[in-house]
This record gives structure tokens, C-alpha cells and sequence, in this order.
């Protein structure tokens, strides 16, 4: 098995876009267990997904999002440790052999989605914080997307869930400063 940086390398990105993925498709009013079971599928989880399940991972979302919605670190910090004081001890497991070591803070392997989603993600967003001091992700600030993003990146604070989000508020930015009437000019040829 591969050995990662499982701190801030290739696992808390993975579980990132799983955790970002996730909270989006159930932020869609007409989620499912099967839906949810294809976006877990495509992160490499074959747990079956009950109707059950969609509902108390549709709470452990609305919990998640109130992070990302933090304006500030404080706030993102304060949100987290309330959700954090639910977990359970962190223990390293490798699913009887099945995967690499990692830390888990759900009280079992077989434990419900809803639990092993909200501890895991929380984790996750935990190690982003201290990491890089900042909140870990944010709500597009595009103008009608309600989408979350996570942000693993390094640089500037990331504020849109995507490149078309960033370009369509630059557009219309750009739209809204443009001169009513004037001429464009056109460089001769």
C-alpha cells in the first residue's frame, strides 16, 4: 500500500472534494439514497445508502455548512469544537487491512454514514484551519449559487465554489462598471 501525508496531504483533499461533493448533493431538494450512493461511489465508499441515512446526513450537512459559512477563523473554530465535542476518541484504523492507516474520530468502523460524514468532514476542516489559519472553505459568493467549497489551497481565500462562478461575478462586475453608451474602440489594422 502506498504510504500518504495523511496530516495535509492526499487524504484530507480527498476527503475534501467527498465532504464538498456530499454537501452539495444534498443541499438538492430531490437527494436520495441513490444519488448519495453514486457521489460515495465515486469516492471510492460502497456502503449502501438508506433513505434513513439521506435524512441524517441531510442534519449532519446543515451542521457542516454553518462552518463554511464562518465569516471569520474564530467563528469557523468555535463551530467546529462544538461539533468535535460529539466525537468520539480519535483511533487509527486500516478497515482490517483494507486501506492505508488513518485517523477516524466516529466510534466505529461500521459506524451510521451520518456519524462517520460529520466526524470525518470535521476532521478534516479541523486540520485545514490550524493548517492555514483561515476559515476552510466558504458559500460561492457568486450572485444565486448556494454551492460550498472547501479550500485546500494555499494561497488567497478561495470565495467561489468553481471557475465559472468566479468568471460569470467577474463579467458582471466588469458588466455593471462599463459605461453606458461609450465606444469601444478597436485597435486599427
Amino acid at each position: 500500500m502506498p504510504s500518504t501525508n495523511a496530516v495535509t496531504g492526499r487524504s484530507v483533499r480527498a476527503v475534501a472534494e467527498r465532504t464538498t461533493d456530499l454537501l452539495n448533493a444534498l443541499a438538492e431538494e430531490d437527494a436520495d439514497a441513490a444519488a448519495l450512493a453514486r457521489v460515495l461511489r465515486a469516492h471510492g465508499e460502497t456502503d449502501p445508502v438508506t433513505s434513513d441515512d439521506v435524512g441524517r446526513m441531510r442534519a449532519a450537512a446543515y451542521r457542516i455548512r454553518a462552518v463554511l459559512a464562518a465569516e471569520d477563523a474564530d467563528s469557523a473554530a468555535e463551530r467546529i469544537n462544538r461539533l468535535l465535542a460529539r466525537a468520539h476518541q480519535p483511533r487509527l484504523t486500516d478497515h482490517g487491512g483494507t486501506t492505508h492507516w488513518h485517523v477516524h474520530v466516529d466510534s466505529r468502523d461500521d459506524a451510521p454514514l451520518a456519524e462517520w460524514f460529520l466526524a470525518s468532514s470535521c476532521l478534516m476542516l479541523a486540520l485545514l484551519l490550524t493548517d492555514r489559519q483561515r476559515p476552510p472553505g466558504g458559500v460561492c459568493a457568486a450572485h444565486g449559487c448556494e454551492r460550498v467549497f472547501v479550500d485546500c489551497g494555499s494561497g488567497s481565500p478561495r470565495r467561489y465554489c468553481s471557475r465559472r462562478c468566479a468568471t460569470r461575478a467577474r463579467v458582471a462586475a466588469h458588466r455593471r462598471t462599463a459605461v453606458p453608451g461609450a465606444a469601444v474602440s478597436r485597435p486599427r489594422t
